[in-house]
């Protein structure tokens, strides 16, 4: 397929996110789920075949892995990747990663990353666990060599210097029809628990029965919040603005270098300076609507 597009398309709702787009015939639709029941993420991949006749398309999963905290990880990754362990479980197509604790008092984390399709398969299930095969000598994510190669991936498992977790198929569709593929990622306690976890993933009608507990989880929110879906999307907007600055809402330059206090000053008002503030200036008892609206954001954006 290209790079570019024919058609790109995106939705964010509150129980799931749809991304469409085509590529020379071929329209995928990727349906993105977080489990209200579990650790995972269930990422459903629609493939149409619009063309007149049959096409083999090959479809690749790569996750990078840390399995610690992100302040561990950015120090030390090659020590902290040393804890990983990786295997391939064939009865439910699954990859697991467990992480050994390094004292007591870590615990035990496994991930798992399954693959289940609905039909359609024309080759064996491909799996790599090392990164460092995947992307192979002076190649990066955006074009690692393990796609477009021709080769099968490696199979490696095990203790590998830099884990990573990644499936492969391929898939026949015939003129006007679908293939539809779930990839489920999520992490446990333990590897009996992912392995549990992973089986019960590793199933066609999974996708649905999560997509529906996601919506109902979602409308439960909404109606104990009081809120509509169009309210709900402004908030969502507003959280965008106060999480990922946006220089267009910040004043001039000029005004911020009048500034001459540090941040510690805030500290007698009780406010660390550490996380974004939204400050509301009000001046007339008609602007207390949108006090209460904020508030009511403030709740939302904390559920």
């Amino acid at each position: 397929m290209s790079s570019l597009p024919v058609r790109y398309a995106a939705t964010f709702t509150e129980d799931k996110a749809d991304f469409w787009r085509e590529d020379q015939g071929v329209v995928t639709h990727t349906e993105i789920v977080v489990s209200p029941e579990d650790n995972a993420e269930l990422r459903r991949v629609s493939l149409s075949n619009t063309n007149s006749h049959a096409i083999e398309l090959e479809v690749t999963s790569f996750i990078e892995l840390a399995l610690s905290n992100q302040g561990g990880d950015v120090a030390h990754p090659a020590f902290s990747n040393l804890f990983v362990q990786t295997e391939y479980v064939p009865a439910s197509n699954a990859l697991l990663a467990l992480r050994r604790p390094r004292s007591a008092e870590e615990d035990v984390l496994c991930a798992f990353h399954v693959l289940c399709v609905a039909g359609g398969i024309s080759g064996p299930l491909e799996y790599e666990t090392d990164r460092c095969q995947f992307l192979g000598r002076g190649n990066s994510v955006f074009s690692p060599g393990a796609i477009g190669s021709g080769e099968p991936l490696s199979g490696s498992v095990g203790s590998v210097l830099d884990p990573s977790l990644s499936l492969r198929t391929k898939v026949k569709i015939k003129a006007g029809e679908t293939v539809r593929l779930c990839f489920v990622t999520g992490f446990a306690r333990s590897r009996d628990e992912a392995l549990k976890l992973a089986d019960k993933y590793h199933d066609e009608s999974i996708f649905e029965r999560e997509a529906g507990l996601a919506w109902t989880n979602a409308q439960v929110q909404l109606r104990h919040l009081n809120l509509s879906a169009a309210t709900a999307h402004v908030f969502q907007a507003l959280a965008g603005r106060i999480i990922y600055s946006d220089a267009a809402l910040r004043p001039s330059s000029r005004v911020l270098s009048q500034n001459t206090q540090p941040q510690s000053r805030l500290w007698t008002q009780g406010i660390g300076g550490d996380l974004p503030i939204v400050l509301s200036s009000v001046r007339d008892e008609k602007d207390l609507a949108l006090v209460r609206e904020l508030l009511h954001a403030h709740e939302y954006l904390r559920l």
